[in-house]
């Protein structure tokens, strides 16, 4: 049985019975990507037929399977606002172009690239199209991305536009029609590349025989590209992408993108400006004086939200002041501040004029019918066909979301439309191409939306080859994307790669890491050192019921270790298999070992392009234990999805471990070697106590076992277990990974070779103070006890936790503070605080 043989036969067989489509028929009016109009493979698709007419309901099945593996895996999400974070939706199927169908396209997508390049060059600068009455004024002057603040000063740039996207749809004769402009900030690239990564491994023979176009070489010119738009007279320019950060829709995307690229990934708070220049904070910040200066932003976060001084003043993601560094020409935007306008769909029936007018050319790529309502003849045709209720028609406003209207009917949608005719536009709707999506059993006719990425490379502009397309059962349904392949006109053809684009900077140069990224890297490697600890000290307290059996010690000991946790994450259910079930997946007790995983994975999230995407299948092996436990409810199974957990958490310790040494990796490991110190002064509270000689036996071997020191124990020491042994070997041996010692030590050498260090700094005396206090130590006199009490020992137990915690408050405070957050003043009320200042 044949998924796209079945398909293809419901296509060009109208009377086909609905059984023999499960899920429903096609929709024979529209034009379909795969079929023609008499039942045959289209092009594209026809030197892929054997392969592809041989993949049969199962094989489909298996790779959905591999495909949710792998995005899971790589931590693949798109973050609806209503929803949160959800998986991204990959359909097994490509979306299959051939090569003479691409050249037209691209022919049309290059000039389109051009000439919205030369009308963002116009209205900002000498405004001809507006002053000839080509472009309404109207039409653009009360668009929320024409922005007054940066008019007439960027007429000067030639090439405002360096990066488009293009939404397109097909109408019903196949020809490909934009429906929308993404200039603002376009999204997707990064979508792209991990779809065709994630399709070329799980169908590896299909892909091979079509062999279509790379999409690797467009990276390297869009990374090109960026360096050769730096200010004039900058030899090495240094470029980063600015992000509204890990809660953007797209932050999977961005990071991507800059992990690509290897561009730092910055957020506005990483940035100031100073003197009309930008510069990254520096760790130390606002200590230290910045030195390194930023040249070009490849910027994700919106124009109007990018400069809480000139543009929105309750903005919190951009950087006060970028305006006017702009204004300096001290660093590029790509795109532009401003280029938003150009997404206005009241420019969309005026395009072809300005076409003729700009580059004397037809345009090629026409835009979806549209009325801009400002025009009074355009107008009666919108009001018209809204009174006789015309479902192929689409009212929206020019600045928001055709959502914005939905629920309104079409008289308060025309009131609407008579107070405020310039704010509104008509469309036609599109029946849009479709696309088989395979739904878990069979091919479904899905609506397509394809998004074309143009980018300014050299002496023109040159799309893409290949893209992300889109499909979904309706406007309101979750989006399902698909792979772009665009295949070669021959076997052999080159891919699109570097030309005409001069020489690129070369030498070795430090990565740039901004303090907020650095505090991220501190956390996780606290957050990992934290899980790991407790979950060391679940097993640990498990295999101690296990065995209470055995005797009163043993048992005695396993509630002591419970004490100890709950110390730690707070008390949980009476039952011990409950409570620890709790640890594991309950993220809203504070202190578990779930709730330091989720706080690990925030944190990785703000410094997701710093990291392998072996970071995130660490990730997916946690959740699947996760899934594991809950849907089990033996209490056998709670040490096992532990120590599973435990396995992958220490995977993570490999990835680290192949993290280039530089200040990122230096304060992941200072993170985890204050949080190591700090369990061993938590652990070893459970001795403060003396009880009979057994259960101290016992419970001392339990600490051991938790602290991973057991083995060292038994070879150093040879005899029964000491409570000054143990004592010496957590708190005073050097040369053991677990002790305190040791921490302070790499602490030491770390916090050394951070770039605000002095060799005096608060953090640096706070570990010489400590390491002091630690040779210091008599072992043997702390294990003395009054009534019961070892006193001596719980004193320098608190006395360390307490000068942890302001190590760990000293290293936030000297490294990675970076103020208060801004706050925007109009220029008068500035000079009226600075007046109220010196008065």
């Amino acid at each position: 049985m044949s998924v796209l043989r079945d398909y293809a036969a419901a296509v060009s067989q109208p009377t086909l019975p609905l059984a023999s489509l499960p899920g429903g028929l096609p929709d024979l009016s529209r034009y379909d990507e795969v079929v023609d109009a008499d039942g045959g493979l289209r092009p594209a698709w026809q030197s892929l037929a054997g392969l592809a007419l041989a993949l049969t309901p199962a094989e489909l099945a298996r790779v959905e399977g591999e495909i949710t593996r792998f995005l899971a895996d790589d931590g693949v999400t798109y973050v609806r606002p209503d929803t949160g974070a959800q998986p991204w939706q990959l359909d097994p199927v490509p979306l299959v172009v051939d090569a003479a169908s691409w050249a037209r396209l691209e022919t049309g997508l290059a000039q389109r690239a051009e000439l919205l390049n030369a009308v963002l060059a116009d209205l900002y600068g000498p405004q001809t199209l507006l002053s000839t009455g080509i472009i309404p004024a109207a039409a653009v002057l009360g668009h929320s991305g024409f922005l007054r603040p940066v008019a007439r000063e960027s007429g000067t740039d030639r090439h405002p536009l360096l990066l488009s996207g293009t939404d397109l749809g097909r109408d019903a004769d196949g020809e490909w029609r934009v429906l929308a402009d993404r200039v603002q900030a376009p999204s997707g690239l990064g979508f792209a590349m991990e779809n065709r990564r994630v399709i070329s491994q799980v169908l590896p023979d299909l892909y091979q025989q079509s062999d279509p176009h790379r999409m690797e070489p467009y990276f390297s010119a869009l990374h090109a590209t960026l360096a050769a738009s730096a200010p004039e007279g900058v030899a090495e320019p240094r470029v980063v992408v600015l992000t509204p950060g890990p809660h953007s829709e797209t932050s999977f995307d961005q990071a991507f993108l800059a992990r690509g690229l290897g561009l730092p990934l910055v957020q506005g708070s990483d940035l100031v400006v100073r003197s009309g220049r930008v510069w990254m904070k520096p760790t130390g910040w606002p200590h230290r004086e910045p030195t390194e200066q930023v040249d070009v932003i490849l910027r994700r976060v919106d124009a109007e939200w990018c400069d809480p001084l000139e543009l929105r003043s309750d903005s919190r993601l951009g950087v006060a002041g970028l305006t006017e560094a702009v204004r300096r020409g001290t660093v590029r935007l790509v795109n532009g501040l401003g280029a938003g306008v150009l997404e206005n769909p009241a420019l969309l029936p005026y395009l072809p004029a300005a076409s003729e007018a700009l580059l004397g050319e037809q345009l090629r790529l026409p835009g979806v019918p549209t009325w801009w309502c400002g025009d009074a003849a355009a107008r009666a045709v919108v009001l018209e066909r809204l009174r006789a209720d015309d479902p192929g028609l689409l009212v929206r406003p020019i600045d928001g979301s055709r959502r914005d209207l939905a629920d309104l009917d079409a008289a308060t949608v025309a009131a609407r439309i008579a107070d405020a005719p310039h704010r509104y536009v008509g469309q036609e709707l599109l029946p849009l191409s479709q696309a088989p999506v395979w739904a878990g059993d069979s091919a479904r006719a899905r609506a397509l939306v394809f998004r074309a990425f143009t980018l300014r490379h050299g002496s023109a502009y040159r799309p893409l080859l290949g893209g992300l397309a889109t499909v979904r059962e309706s406007a309101a349904a979750a989006p399902t994307t698909k792979d772009v392949w665009v295949l070669k006109a021959a076997e052999g053809d080159a891919d699109q790669g570097l030309t005409d684009i001069g020489p690129l900077p070369g030498g070795r140069s430090a990565p740039s890491v901004a303090p907020r990224a650095l505090d991220d890297m501190f956390w996780s490697g606290r957050y990992a050192e934290r899980a790991e600890d407790l979950l060391r000290l679940v097993l640990t307290a498990q295999q101690q019921l296990d065995l209470a059996g055995a005797g009163r010690a043993t048992h005695t000991s396993a509630r002591v270790l419970r004490d100890a946790i709950h110390r730690l994450a707070g008390p949980g259910p009476d039952a011990a298999d409950a409570d620890f079930r709790s640890l594991l997946l309950d993220p809203a007790r504070t202190g578990s070992t779930a709730h330091a995983l989720a706080r690990l994975r925030d944190v990785l999230e703000g410094v997701r392009d710093q990291l392998s995407g072996d970071t995130w299948r660490v990730f997916a092996g946690i959740e699947r234990a996760s899934r594991a436990l809950r849907a089990s409810p033996h209490a056998h199974r709670t040490a096992e999805s532990a120590g599973r957990m435990l396995t992958v958490i220490l995977s993570l310790q490999g990835v680290t471990a192949n993290m280039m040494r530089d200040t990122g990796w230096r304060f992941i490991e200072a993170g985890r070697f204050i949080e190591r110190a700090l369990q061993v002064t938590h652990l070893l509270r459970v001795v403060v106590d003396r009880r009979d000689i057994r259960t101290e036996h016992a419970v001392l071997e339990a600490v051991l076992t938790a602290s991973e020191s057991i083995v060292t124990h038994r070879r150093r020491f040879r005899g029964a277990v000491r409570l000054g042994d143990v004592l010496d070997l957590l708190l005073r041996d050097p040369d053991n990974p677990r002790s305190l010692a040791f921490s302070l030590a790499e602490l030491r050498t770390h916090l050394a070779a951070a770039p605000a260090s002095t060799g005096s700094t608060r953090p640096e005396r706070l570990v010489d103070e400590l390491e002091r206090l630690i040779d210091a130590l008599d072992t043997e006199a702390l294990t003395d006890a009054v009534d019961g009490i070892r006193s001596p020992l719980e004193g320098l137990l608190d006395d360390l936790t307490a000068q942890l915690e302001q190590l760990g408050d000293a290293i936030d405070a000297l490294h990675f503070e970076s103020g208060p957050p801004p706050v925007a003043l109009s220029s008068l009320a500035l000079i009226e605080e600075l007046m109220e200042a010196r008065a």
